[in-house]
């Protein structure tokens, strides 16, 4: 290698040294982000109406990549069979399952889970794209839902 080539390679190597660092070092500096979820009953038709009943709320902490969310429901007619979280397109429209939740296989009870999060699945959370549902005997195709909103910083 040429002395020239070598100057070159290191020039470019401290550049990329001098944009790569402060971001991560940024990232790794930054507060945990905080989320609430109101749970309410999710959309339904007439039949489904009196199958579909409850309440809950969620909260949720991003710490970079590292998602923990914790909360409480209750009001369902039949047991709560699952909890998970989908990833929609946008707020409202539902979309797959993402991660499931740890649930009471009561009609109140409670919800948590832990887990690092892909870059994707954390930039959902960050956009809003991401929302709890929790199913029950009676209402397997979802119970009660609630979308993530990122709360103020105080």
């Amino acid at each position: 290698m040429t002395a020239i080539r070598r100057r070159t390679a290191w020039a470019v190597g401290v550049l990329l040294c001098g944009l790569v660092l402060p971001a991560a070092a940024q990232k790794e500096n930054q507060k945990p982000e905080k989320y609430t979820a109101h749970l309410a009953p999710v959309a339904m038709d007439v039949a489904m109406k009196a199958n579909i009943t409850g309440e809950g709320s969620a909260t949720a902490t991003l710490d970079g990549r590292k998602l923990t969310v914790t909360g409480t429901f209750d009001g369902l007619k039949t047991n709560a069979t699952m909890a998970q979280i989908r990833r929609g397109s946008m707020m409202g429209v539902r979309g797959p399952v993402v991660l499931d939740l740890s649930v009471t296989k009561l009609t109140s009870g409670q919800i948590s889970g832990s887990f690092t999060l892909t870059e994707e699945q954390a930039e959902a959370m960050q956009k809003g794209k991401l929302y709890i549902q929790i199913h029950s005997e009676k209402a397997p195709d979802g119970n009660l839902w609630g979308w993530f909103t990122r709360q103020e910083a105080k």
